[in-house]
């Protein structure tokens, strides 16, 4: 048993079977499809294929975030059933208000819990980018690390987490707003495949367009070589995460295992989830691994 809690939010993009493993709470973000409001429950209750292909069939899928009451109800249950200390990571405050309605969550249950501490980390993350960092800290907390340390080391090296995406499609990046309607037209004819990064505020930015989806994934491949500690000689933990291309994903998996055969343990595959694939749709692939401060 450990003497406080970690948790996170369903946009971390790990499985149940991983969180319970690391031993991470989960909160649950909320997403509809045409206007009916669901869970993002890791799959439980609406798989990752039917929620893919609802959105390749044309319905509309959106998230609300996180309110404060959704927090203050959250932490409350888990002060009260564990008694213990939180360490909550929330999804990037780029992408999302959920990290200050943490904090407003906090402020309040200072008077009602003041025995016990509730530390807020803005992940300046997403997906399983998010996840890696979630398995960092529970590594850090099983040597001994106290929740002071974790949350320090959190704020110091989250920038370290290297995002890198890439796309086979630009219409749903289109429909966030990400690119123009002209510009996503001109691009899918073309068969550009944007790729992007996570910037250092924890926004979602265009790097580069590659022609192809081929040339795309390997041009994740060539940043990670540049991005990476050691380049590629790097050492450290790689997570690769996918919106229903477990091909392209796999593709992605053996060329990094061939270009950095240094990598620490196997290279972990996930879904991306609702509250990411919302906005992605179909056709994403990331990779994410430690390097460079963004």
């Amino acid at each position: 048993m450990h003497d406080y809690i970690l948790s996170c939010c369903s946009a971390a993009d790990v499985t149940q079977e991983k969180l319970d493993a690391m031993d991470v709470r989960l909160l649950k973000n909320d997403f509809s499809m045409d206007g009916v409001p669901y869970k993002d429950d890791l799959g439980k209750t609406m798989s990752y294929k039917e929620f893919y292909d609802r959105i390749r069939a044309g319905q509309i899928s959106a998230t609300s975030q996180i309110n404060p009451e959704e927090y203050i109800e959250y932490f409350t249950r888990l002060f009260e059933e564990e008694g213990k200390d939180i360490l909550h990571v929330c999804l990037s405050s780029g992408l999302s208000g959920t990290f200050q309605s943490a904090l407003a969550a906090a402020e309040t249950l200072k008077e009602r819990f003041p025995e016990r501490k509730l530390l807020i980390v803005d992940s300046r993350g997403a997906s399983s980018g998010y996840g890696l960092l979630m398995e960092t800290l529970a590594g850090m907390r099983d040597e001994g690390k106290t929740i002071d340390e974790l949350f320090d080391w959190a704020l110091n090296n989250r920038l370290r987490i290297q995002h890198l995406f890439c796309s086979t499609t630009l219409t749903y990046y289109v429909r966030g707003g990400r690119i123009s309607p002209a510009a996503g037209k001109i691009g899918n004819l073309l068969g550009i495949c944007p790729v992007m990064r996570m910037d250092h505020p924890g926004h979602l930015a265009i790097h580069s367009r590659v022609r192809t989806k081929k040339r795309a994934l390997r041009a994740l491949v060539d940043q990670m070589a540049e991005l990476a500690d050691g380049g590629e000689n790097y050492s450290g933990r790689c997570f690769i995460s996918h919106s229903d291309c477990e091909e392209d994903a796999l593709t992605v998996k053996k060329m990094v295992e061939e270009r950095f055969p240094h990598i620490d343990g196997a290279i972990e595959v996930y879904m991306i989830g609702m509250t990411i694939g919302c906005h992605s749709g179909p056709g994403t692939v990331a990779v994410f691994f430690f390097g460079k401060e963004r």
